[in-house]
């Protein structure tokens, strides 16, 4: 078996800390994981090279056994009882220790195996389980809540309070989702390291975000059950600006599910749907209404009521208006959610309604009428 740098193959220094052990080999778990690198053969060999030379170092009678006959192991006097021994099949680093006493600093006929097993237990190096990866911070989700509105509301706008049932940073565990307690299969994906998703009619795993694919976990906390978070449900303020439409997305900073770690909250977005008006039609931030004339009012001119989302306008239907003819009231729509300083335009379309002929006198007059403006529109548009 060749020498194995332990603290090469971590990336450390001889002289790293444990918590700059543990944080390389965290970094470096993660990296060459086999759930992460399916079939990858080289990555796998690297995951246990890891593992080895984590289960060394952070042990400290191990890291000192390595440090005096494994790393400097090619300085080693050549006087010393190890020069010259062969390397191969050797699996204490390269040296036969065996028929040495580590007291008189003599070869006997003691075994070195049973040094190892006193410091071991068990005479050999053992794989150690890879120690799970701590979670990162993580933003918290957002929330998306429908709120229905009146058409008259969309257009002055509302501040109201609705109830928001989310999620905040679980004040035991601090959103870690552990409070350091053993390491047990993770109970989100029964130790696999793969969850189930649905999209549509297609069903794909992903790797579990509570254990990181690794399908180990420390004993989740018992106040989130190792979410990191808990419920909560919160009174929220909000303000609806004016202008809305239907299918406008209204955000609340913050007030989305908790983070983890100390990383920021979601944000909680309020999706507006806009009510009908009886009369009054949008579109964009324009309004339209259909308003009747008579046939009197049309060919003599008049003023005339309309409906507005502000209540009643007056307007001008001049001499000889036709059925079908639109007029503008400028600045009667809606507040540019853009720019809540300009405003849409309302637009009213007049259409002319025939009287009930009930009475004989009536049509006497129409009758009149038609005889003093014997016009055919048929023949001026040229249909006869």
């Amino acid at each position: 078996m060749a020498k194995k740098d332990y603290y090469q193959i971590l990336g450390v220094k001889k002289d790293a800390k444990a918590d700059d052990l543990k944080k390389a080999y965290r970094r470096l778990a993660r990296k060459y994981h086999p759930d992460v690198n399916p079939g990858d053969k080289a990555a796998e060999d690297k995951f246990k090279d890891i593992q080895e030379a984590y289960d060394v170092l952070s042990d400290e009678k191990k890291r000192k056994v390595f440090d005096r006959f494994g790393y400097y192991a090619d300085n080693l006097d050549v006087d010393s009882p190890f020069a010259g021994r062969s390397a191969a099949g050797n699996p204490t680093g390269g040296f036969d220790f065996s028929g040495f006493d580590f007291s008189s600093g003599q070869t006997t006929g003691s075994s070195f195996r049973d040094i190892f097993s006193d410091l071991f237990g068990g005479g050999g190096a053992r794989q150690a389980e890879p120690e799970p990866p701590r979670p990162m911070p993580k933003r918290g989700r957002d929330i998306e809540i429908p709120l229905a509105l009146s058409f008259e509301e969309a257009f002055t706008g509302l501040t109201t309070n609705i109830t928001v049932n989310r999620s905040e940073q679980c004040s035991r565990c601090q959103g870690a989702g552990d409070t350091g307690g053993p390491v047990v299969q993770c109970p989100t994906c029964k130790g696999t390291g793969q969850v189930m998703k649905t999209g549509g009619r297609l069903q794909f795993s992903q790797p579990c975000s509570d254990c990181e694919g690794t399908g180990r976990r420390r004993q989740p906390c018992s106040l989130c059950n190792g979410k990191g978070v808990t419920p909560k449900s919160e009174q929220v303020k909000i303000k609806i600006p004016a202008g809305v439409d239907t299918g406008s997305r209204v955000r609340v900073p913050k007030k989305g599910h908790g983070g983890r770690l100390g990383a920021e909250p979601g944000d909680l977005f309020i999706l507006t749907n806009v009510g009908k008006h009886p009369f009054l039609t949008r579109k964009g931030d324009n309004v339209y209404v259909t308003v009747p004339i008579t046939v009197s009012e049309a060919a003599l001119g008049t003023k005339i009521e309309v409906p507005t989302v502000e209540g009643k306008a007056q307007l001008k239907i001049p001499a000889g208006t036709e059925s079908g003819q639109k007029f503008r009231l400028r600045e009667r729509g809606f507040p540019s959610l853009r720019n809540p300083t300009l405003r849409g335009d309302q637009f009213i379309e007049v259409k002319i309604t025939l009287p009930r002929v009930l009475s004989e006198e009536t049509k006497t007059v129409l009758r009149e009428f038609e005889r003093l403006n014997p016009e055919n529109p048929r023949k001026v548009m040229g249909l006869e």
